[in-house]
Order: structure tokens, then C-alpha cells, then sequence
């Protein structure tokens, strides 16, 4: 019978074997990487890679182990990649971000928000900005994203997430889209109540008009009332605008409280939204790229190869310096069937060694990236 501990007493010396074999590996890529310094030659060499896993896993003696060592030395070429972004400087292809002690702000600031006037993005605005800057509103998304980016506006507020119903993906497309960045970022509290004209009673309801956001929070309300046509409509404050325009009485919207003040509507149930908790994240978006010295999350979006194992090795970059991934959300790249570019936030600071080490990774083998912003998390 096999004696299990002279067995193990071997494998502990072949480890230690191949310890002392990988430091020295690493010492080597030391050299490799003043000498990629020196000529500006990129970390990432994937044809030499690719060619060298076929070398090496050739040498296996069956099947088993030559998937094995092509995957054992992925995993050391994939560490030693990321010791050469430690040695290298930080990546040029990088937008450069100013950091400022805090968001300049002042009475002459102009802000723009999605929506009209009683809206929760109205009412994100005040919260963060307080009201000694000039605001105005925007129709649509995009119509913020271009005042931003075209100087109109120094900054712009747009909801970017719903606890309840997850992302609204169409402004993480328009970040890509439009040259802005994320300043900043409030949380605020969403009870969405059902309006309608003074005397107007639910069981006389036709039609109700919100955001789609706000039509898809209060489901429940519609299961619980099927007979009641849901009615996409440009915003949840807009759609209380048209409400009280209109003036049928079996026409109602879905929106805050506050929306009810300024358009003279009657509350007929002050919360139709299925969870209790309901929030929404709102970002403040400037065309110049900032950050404060105590922003602590990162907002990236990146392309990469269509290939098996391509996701894994980016987001290895964060794990590897201890970078905690706050959220990843996945977005279809226009014209390419069944691709995606992603969305990625974790905690962080632009100077923090880590950031810069991972970031340096992210460049060097993503097909494209850009850095979204680098803010405070509330």
C-alpha cells in the first residue's frame, strides 16, 4: 500500500520546486518589462501567448494534462502581465482626469435635469445641488447629455438606477455616446403615488400615464387593476402635466407627491409601488473630466474580444488588486449580433496605486474603454 505521507512529503518538495521556479519567472519579467519600457512596446502580446500555450501544452502527456498546463500557464502569463502594469506607467491611452478639492459651485452654475418641474429628478437636484445654481429641464435623456456636452450646462442630473427594476440602460449608452463624465451620485427615496383630477375615483380609471421606470415600480397596482391601460409617457411628472391639461377625469398618472402640488391634481393613493424600499440612484454628468480627492467609486464601460475567457481575465485585473466590483451591468453593441460591451463600478480613487494598476490592465486588453467618472458613493 502506498504511504500517504511519503506521497505528500513529495508533492510539498515539488511545490517548493516550482515556488523558487515562479519567483524566478518573475524576475525575468522584471527585465521584460524595463525592456517594453525602453521601446514602448505594449504588455500585451496575444499571438506570442497564444503560440506559446500550444508549445507548452503540447508537451503534456495526455489529454488532461495538457489542458491543465495550458491553463496553469495562462494563469502565470496572466500574473505576470499584471506585475508588468505595476512597473509600467500609468496608461496613456487614459482620458486626463483633473482632481479638485470639490465641484466648483456657484450661483452662476447652470444645471440641467431630466424631466419638468415636480419631477424626482427635480427633486434629486435640489437635494444635491441645494438652490443657489440656475436650472433648467431637458425633454429627453439625450437632450441632457447634449446641453452638457455643448457647454449649455455645467452639469447635468439623469436616474441611472432603480432598486426595484435595475438599470435604465438607455443613459449608460448615452455615457458612451457623448464625451461626458460622472461628478457625483444621490440616492433618493421613490414613493410613486397615483394622481388624478380632483373628484377622480380609482374604479372610474381608464388610462394611466407615467415613465416607463415608473409603470414598470407599480406593477402590483396593474395586476391588482387589469381593466387600466398603462400609457408610456415622457416622464412621471410630465405625464401629471398632461393629466391635469387634459382634464378626463378617467386619466391618471403615476408620479411623486410633489408633482400633485404643482399641477393641482388629487392624491387618490399616495404609494402604488410594488416594493417598499423603492430608490432610485441618480449621476451628475460634466463634460470636463473630473474628480474630487474624496471620490471613492470608479465607472468604467468596456468592449472586449468575443472570445471564451475574455470577461474572466478583465475583471481578474480588480481581484488581483483588491478592488471591490460594486456593479457590472452588460449592454448589446449596435450592429454586432449577440455582443456586449459592459459597465463596470467599484470602489476606488483615480490615485490610488491599485486603481492605476488595474486600469493600466483593463486598457491593455480591452478592445476599447472608457473611464466614466470617478465620484463620491452615498
Amino acid at each position: 500500500m502506498i504511504d500517504l505521507q511519503e506521497t505528500r512529503e513529495k508533492i510539498d518538495n515539488v511545490d517548493k520546486k516550482i515556488v523558487e521556479l515562479f519567483q524566478e519567472r518573475m524576475e525575468l519579467t522584471k527585465d521584460v518589462a524595463e525592456y517594453k519600457i525602453a521601446v514602448g512596446k505594449p504588455v500585451f502580446d496575444k499571438e506570442r501567448e497564444i503560440s506559446k500555450l500550444d508549445t507548452l501544452g503540447s508537451m503534456g502527456t495526455n489529454e488532461f494534462n495538457s489542458r491543465g498546463i495550458r491553463e496553469l500557464f495562462a494563469q502565470i502569463m496572466s500574473l505576470s502581465r499584471k506585475f508588468q502594469y505595476g512597473v509600467l506607467p500609468q496608461t496613456a491611452k487614459m482620458k486626463q482626469f483633473t482632481c479638485l478639492n470639490r465641484l466648483p459651485v456657484t450661483e452662476k452654475t447652470k444645471v440641467v435635469y431630466f424631466g419638468v418641474q415636480g419631477s424626482h429628478t427635480h427633486q434629486a437636484m435640489g437635494e444635491f445641488f441645494g438652490d443657489r445654481v440656475q436650472s433648467g429641464n431637458a425633454v429627453t435623456f439625450r437632450d441632457v447629455m447634449e446641453m452638457v456636452q455643448d457647454g449649455e450646462a455645467d452639469y447635468g442630473i439623469v436616474p441611472i438606477e432603480n432598486s426595484s427594476t435595475g438599470g435604465i440602460t438607455d443613459n449608460y449608452d448615452l455615457l458612451m455616446e457623448y464625451d461626458n463624465y460622472i461628478v457625483g451620485e444621490h440616492y433618493l427615496k421613490i414613493n410613486q403615488a397615483l394622481l388624478g383630477l380632483p373628484g377622480a375615483k380609482i374604479k372610474d380609471l381608464k388610462e394611466v400615464y407615467s415613465h416607463p421606470q415608473g409603470l414598470l415600480q407599480c406593477s402590483s397596482f396593474f395586476d391588482k387593476y387589469p381593466s387600466i391601460r398603462q400609457q408610456e409617457y415622457d416622464s412621471t411628472a410630465a405625464a401629471a402635466m398632461k393629466v391635469a391639461k387634459d382634464k378626463d377625469i378617467t386619466h391618471a398618472a403615476i408620479a411623486g407627491v410633489k408633482a400633485a402640488e404643482y399641477y393641482g391634481l388629487e392624491v387618490l393613493e399616495p404609494v402604488v409601488n410594488r416594493e417598499s424600499g423603492n430608490s432610485t440612484r441618480f449621476i451628475i454628468i460634466s463634460k470636463k473630466p473630473i474628480y474630487t480627492e474624496n471620490a471613492n467609486k470608479v465607472s468604467i464601460c468596456f468592449e472586449i474580444p468575443h472570445e471564451s475567457g475574455t470577461l474572466v481575465d478583465i475583471l481578474s485585473h480588480f481581484k488581483f488588486n483588491n478592488l471591490n466590483m460594486t456593479k457590472i451591468e452588460s449592454r448589446p453593441i449596435s450592429g454586432r449580433k449577440w455582443e456586449y460591451r459592459f459597465v463596470v463600478e467599484f470602489e476606488g480613487n483615480l490615485n490610488d496605486a491599485g486603481v492605476k494598476n488595474a486600469l493600466n490592465g483593463v486598457f491593455e486588453e480591452a478592445v476599447k474603454v472608457k473611464v466614466l467618472g470617478n465620484f463620491v458613493t452615498q
